[in-house]
């Protein structure tokens, strides 16, 4: 049966991409329903006595004009209003002994949302032309042990001036030609997969800083902001924000046009046309503390999560949705398929998986895969969950990866492999079982070597030059940075630590997964601001509330340290021509030991073999098996060249490829 839903998924796909008409509305149980005579409404509301339709002139429309919903004995309420067509804006207003009537919901299944940049968030929902000429567009079907993968925030990418765009921190903005950001450096870099930050709707404006609003008191905010954007609200309409006539501003309303709705399909299918993969970092497992989320004000006790006192359960960001419901979960799935249906999405990186149960996960899977069964597929699984979600074929973050490597994230006593280290009960089998892929039958967590998602620095925490800086001891957490542009100039011994890093990450079984700016050493310092940020000008661990330079990526920083740029450019090229870089078995790899714990060589073949030293103060004499080899590539200053006597020394923190041949 999966083959044939398979199947079906694909040949709707198929009719999609070679026409400019929208199919996948067929796939979702709610929302508006256009056709030529008019519009269906359809919305679930089961503890509901009455639903109204609110038709509205404008967004700034407060009452609106209700039409009264008809209901089956399953909740779910409908009506068809005759003559209204694209551009249509409604609400809905709810009548039970559960509801708050006072309030005009957006429907959770909007398409389009028009939000007001308020903490409430807002909104009503605009009916939208779904059509688009995809010009024959399809999903990047890559081998997952094949992807490169750059993770990044959309705004960031092209907001800075020195990124040349037009339409600065938008999707229009992101695939403007001649420009310094966006999809060009994507392109430089060479990378075939993005990984962005979250594009669904999410609520941008948090309650105001040090004033009591509604019982509750911002003391941790004072940029009011959540800039990254993991407080979702419409699972299934992309940020207007990013629009090309997006507002920041407090008050001002987004979304009205609905541009967003073609200027994303405009930058995604760009993004195909030049063989990249868009991937999105997803949250289906909380909505926003703060907004009026409409499944909120349906019926929050079959959504959410409640504690005994009837309050949202909140874990880390927001509350938290009761994915274990049917309910739940279909408007979850139904949600990823229409984006991969409507959007061409070729895949998800779950926020925080491991909240879900396997279950859950495991039936998103199956649902996504009978639309593409290549869809890319793996997760934030903390709290060891990892080698759970491999069982059933995701993959995940691997923090065992970057904890090696780098060292303990807070501890910087308990350092590691880069810093010719350890952290306490690790030694050389740890590095090897990274190398090799993390791998279960070794030792690790992943049934399969590209279940590992590989990396040194994502969003979260110090960026990994910051960490590089602080646990060297080169610089101190309370250091003021004024001058940030020299201050990215790495010096030697953290150069050569960000070059052995990258070498063992593009060497590794595992799919390498690397953040904005980390291909230059970049630095997260927080920016002037006319915030009340006591740490501006220091470097920042958490930056999701900065809408500033803080996060803006500043192309004028490459040139401080552009031989690291090229080193990174260089590693990716290699790692796409050689597929025994990311296509060998843990048990197939040839481990070379030294004396030395800090040094190791792995071969993937006969032909191609990586060594690896992380002393701080030893070089290493390595015999070289027989025959000719020639030089890839170094870590050191060392050019390409043939190696014929037999013998190589590889300095302390380096690193070198050789093929034989």
């Amino acid at each position: 049966m999966k083959i044939i839903y398979a199947f079906i998924g694909i040949a709707l796909f198929f009719i999609q991409s070679c026409t400019t008409n929208s199919y996948t509305s067929q796939i979702l149980s709610y929302g508006a329903f256009l056709n030529d005579n008019g519009i269906e409404f359809r919305i679930h509301a089961p503890s509901s006595d009455q639903v109204q339709l609110i038709i509205f002139d404008n967004p700034q429309d407060e009452n609106g004009i209700a039409y009264e919903m008809s209901s089956d004995r399953n909740g779910d309420w409908t009506i068809f209003i005759n003559g209204l067509g694209v551009g249509t804006i409604y609400g809905y207003r709810l009548n039970g002994p559960i509801n708050d009537n006072s309030i005009i919901i957006a429907d959770p299944y909007s398409k389009a949302a028009i939000t007001q940049n308020t903490w409430r968030h807002v909104a009503k929902t605009l009916v939208i032309n779904e059509s688009f000429d995809w010009q024959g567009d399809t999903w990047k079907n890559f081998d997952m042990r094949d992807l490169i993968i750059y993770e990044a925030h959309l705004r960031d990418m092209t907001r800075h001036p020195s990124s040349g765009t037009s339409y600065p921190g938008t999707y229009k903005g992101f695939i403007e030609n001649d420009q310094n950001g966006g999809i060009t450096h994507l392109k430089r870099m060479g990378v075939n997969a993005i990984q962005l930050l979250p594009l669904w709707d999410y609520a941008n404006v948090e309650i105001p800083y040090k004033k009591q609003v509604d019982g509750m008191f911002n003391d941790w905010n004072p940029y009011e902001r959540n800039h990254w954007g993991y407080m979702p609200t419409f699972f299934m309409a992309p940020e207007s924000y990013y629009a090309s006539d997006g507002s920041r501003k407090v008050g001002d309303w987004n979304g009205a046009s609905g541009k967003a709705v073609k200027e994303l399909k405009e930058m995604i299918r760009e993004l195909h046309k030049n063989d990249i993969a868009v991937i999105l970092d997803v949250v289906i497992n909380h909505v926003s503390n703060y907004d009026w989320h409409p499944l909120k004000f349906i019926d929050r006790d079959l959504y959410f999560h409640l504690d005994e006192r009837g309050n949202y359960i909140s874990q880390c960001c927001g509350n938290l949705l009761d994915t274990g419901n049917k309910h739940v979960r279909q408007y979850i799935i139904e949600s990823l398929k229409y984006w991969m249906l409507e959007y061409h999405i070729d895949g998800f990186r779950f926020d925080q998986a491991h909240i879900l149960s396997i279950e859950t996960a495991e039936l998103i899977s199956n649902e996504l895969k009978s639309i593409n069964p290549e869809v890319i597929i793996y997760g934030e699984a903390w709290d060891n969950r990892s080698n759970e979600f491999s069982e059933i074929g995701w993959g995940s973050f691997n923090a065992h990866f970057r904890d090696v490597l780098r060292g303990d994230l807070h501890d910087y006593d308990k350092k590691g492999f880069l810093f010719g280290s350890y952290r306490p009960n690790e030694n050389k089998k740890d590095l090897k079982l990274i190398i090799g892929g993390t791998p279960k039958i070794s030792g690790g967590v992943y049934e399969m070597p590209h279940h590992a998602i590989n990396f040194l620095e994502v969003h979260d925490d110090y960026c990994f030059s910051d960490f590089l800086r602080l646990s060297s001891g080169e610089s101190k957490k309370i250091d003021l940075i004024k001058d940030k542009l020299s201050y990215i100039s790495l010096s030697s011994r953290l150069k050569k630590m960000n070059k052995l890093a990258a070498f063992i990450l593009f060497t590794s079984q595992g799919v390498p997964l690397f953040h904005q700016g980390q291909e230059w050493g970049h630095s997260k310092v927080i920016a002037e601001t006319k915030s009340p940020d006591a740490n501006v000008f220091r470097m920042d661990p958490n930056s999701y509330n900065k809408d500033n330079e803080t996060n803006w990526v500043n192309w004028n920083e490459l040139n401080q340290n552009q031989d690291l740029v090229d080193f990174y450019k260089a590693l990716i090229q290699i790692r796409k021509k050689y597929p025994q870089l990311r296509k060998t078995l843990f048990k197939d790899i040839a481990f070379y030991d030294f004396k030395n714990e800090f040094s190791l060589g792995y071969g993937f073949d006969e032909a191609l073999i990586a060594y690896v030293n992380g002393d701080d103060k030893e070089s290493l004499e390595i015999t070289l098996p027989n025959g000719v080899w020639n030089l890839l590539i170094s870590t050191s200053d060392q050019t390409k060249g043939e190696l014929d006597d037999g013998k190589f020394i590889l300095e302390p923190k380096s690193g070198v490829l050789l093929i034989k041949g």
